[in-house]
């Protein structure tokens, strides 16, 4: 008579599926309390030693997974800029107006800059990073503002958009959506979502009463 197979034990030890998932999940966190960190108190404010304690590990664990602050402070910055270049080739995806196409991604860029990881790029200043990182900081903002600027002429050349210089209603709209990374409160009244759908109605609509 046959005997039947022997069932595979199963391994205590994390797989390396799991063990990649789980270093993942620890340098999200760290990511996410320096971030939040530097948003708070600012990045001269804020050391590594504050970021460890505050997740109850050592400072060379901070290393292990970042680097050091001026590498961790380019990771944050990077994730924000990644989250605005990823809504702007969403919008440019969308079919139909121009103008709709700008205020799916005005809203986005408003939440974004809103949150944790879009607020710590309009707090950060350039020379707070290295001349290298500093530079990709640079590169990286241009393509946000040349895809903002894309869309704006995209909208002008299907006549949805009235627009005498793209270059200048960029800048305008940019600098507008940018200032919720410093007023703008989770705790308040609005949402993200709400808040980024009133302003960017101001901004299409304009605010001078109609004839």
């Amino acid at each position: 008579m046959n005997e039947p197979p022997a069932q595979k034990a199963k391994s205590p030890f994390p797989d390396a599926a799991q063990r990649k998932a789980a270093r993942e999940a620890k340098r999200e966190a760290v990511l996410l309390a320096a971030v939040r960190m530097f948003n708070e108190r600012g990045f001269h404010a804020t050391s590594l030693d504050d970021v460890a304690l505050s997740l109850g590990v050592s400072k060379p664990t901070i290393y292990h997974y970042l680097g050091n602050k001026d590498q961790v402070l380019l990771e944050c910055v990077s994730i924000g800029l990644a989250q605005l270049q990823q809504a702007a080739e969403e919008a440019r995806r969308l079919p139909g107006a121009g103008i709709d196409r700008l205020r799916t991604f005005l809203e986005r860029y408003a939440q974004v800059n809103m949150d944790d990881f879009g607020r710590c790029v309009i707090r950060t200043g350039e020379e707070l990073l290295s001349p290298a990182s500093a530079a990709r900081f640079r590169a990286k903002k241009r393509e946000i503002d040349d895809a903002l600027r894309a869309l704006i002429e995209e909208g002008v050349a299907d006549g949805t958009v009235a627009a005498p210089d793209a270059r200048l209603l960029a800048f305008t709209l940019a600098g507008a959506l940018n200032w919720p990374a410093r007023w703008f409160d989770p705790a308040g009244p609005m949402s993200r979502e709400d808040a980024a759908r009133a302003m960017v109605d101001v901004l299409l609509q304009g605010f001078a009463p109609r004839p």
